[in-house]
């Protein structure tokens, strides 16, 4: 299983790097032969124009800022085989945009230093999409650890740089998002209009028990990170001070949306520990965004139950192995209509990130 921190070490030294599966076996060469031709998604006789929203790439020149360095001789391959393969997988899965993200490694660097780090991660995220506009758009990343720099960072992504919002960690430094002292960061995201995108980055306290087979350090603690970030924000409180936040969660929302019933009942029987809601958890679901990688049609399904179709979008995880059939899982999940079909491959997506139709 890739590590992502092992994943920056390894970048290029220049651009933005997208890296294969193979990454860390082998630099991926040039493709042979004719790449894969773009796939066409049709549902009920229409084109769907599909978005995954989550599909990661980072930034060498940011990461060696950090006390990352790494080698020039991978700096023909950014704009070389890298890109080529990306294309080709993205024309074989049906994927025909992606929203790239960059998983928050620097929340424990001093503010100027950091401050560095995002402009330049945020300007070459600019970049990349103006360069491949019919392919890319992306999502800012931002400085946490100094809640009114991450406001200015996401205002400047997004009316600066026309990026679509921000990449955000489940906590920083383990504190969790809901704190007081987050709400400027929350205030300027209402504020724009913009979506943020939580992705987990582990829960420390948790490696011990999460040691031995079985990967579960990613394979539970991912889902359970973001499981306690967006029941923070629902009991302590920040989605009623900023009721029209939009926040999509990676990994189809932990297991919230399959255990919401709880959250519920435990409000019945808890009722002082469930001071900070104005509703029901599981109401909260319905205002909330998620992707999509839950790898079954039946678990597509069950978001859809839980959540509405409105609010999925599917994703791939990019380029780590994880989903490389989303767009079928989405059109063999039982009981979507065609409506619903378009709106979680691509609609509800565009509609997000302002995509232009």
């Amino acid at each position: 299983m890739i590590n992502r921190r092992q994943f920056i070490r390894n970048a290029g030294s220049a651009g933005v790097v997208f890296t294969g599966c193979n990454l860390l076996n082998n630099r991926i060469g040039a493709q042979t032969g004719a790449p894969p031709k773009r796939r066409q998604v049709m549902v009920g006789g229409r084109r769907v124009r599909t978005i995954d929203i989550h599909a990661h790439v980072i930034v060498p020149e940011a990461t060696a800022l950090m006390g990352h360095p790494t080698s020039a001789n991978d700096a023909s391959v950014i704009d070389g085989a890298m890109v080529t393969e990306r294309f080709a997988r993205m024309n074989e899965w049906g994927t025909d945009m992606q929203a790239l993200s960059i998983n928050p490694v620097w929340y424990s660097v001093e503010r100027d230093l950091a401050a560095k780090v995002i402009d330049v991660q945020n300007q070459k995220l600019a970049e990349l999409c103006a360069k491949y506009p019919d392919r890319f758009v992306a999502f800012a990343s931002v400085a946490l650890q100094h809640p009114d720099l991450a406001a200015e960072q996401l205002e400047e992504g997004v009316k600066k740089y026309n990026l679509r919002g921000a990449a955000i960690g489940g906590h920083v430094n383990g504190d969790e998002l809901s704190a007081a002292k987050f709400d400027p960061f929350w205030k300027k995201a209402e504020e724009l209009g913009c979506v943020i995108f939580m992705h987990p980055q582990g829960i420390p306290e948790m490696n011990k028990r999460l040691q031995g087979g079985g990967g579960l350090t990613n394979v539970i603690g991912n889902p359970l990170e973001t499981t306690i970030f967006l029941s923070h924000l629902i009991f302590d409180g920040t989605l009623d001070r900023f009721p029209n936040l939009k926040i999509c969660s990676a990994h189809a929302g932990g297991y919230l949306p399959s255990y919401a019933g709880r959250s519920d009942n435990g409000c019945v029987r808890y009722p002082d520990a469930c001071k900070g809601a104005k509703k029901h958890a599981s109401e909260y679901l319905r205002q909330l965004y998620f992707d999509t990688i839950i790898f079954t049609p039946e678990g597509v399904r069950h978001l859809v139950a839980e959540c509405g179709a409105s609010q999925l979008m599917i994703g791939t995880d990019y380029p780590f192995p994880w989903s490389t059939t989303m767009v079928d899982q989405v059109l063999k999940t039982p009981g979507l209509s065609d409506s619903d079909k378009r709106a979680i491959l691509g609609e509800n997506a565009a509609k997000l990130l302002k995509i232009k139709t």
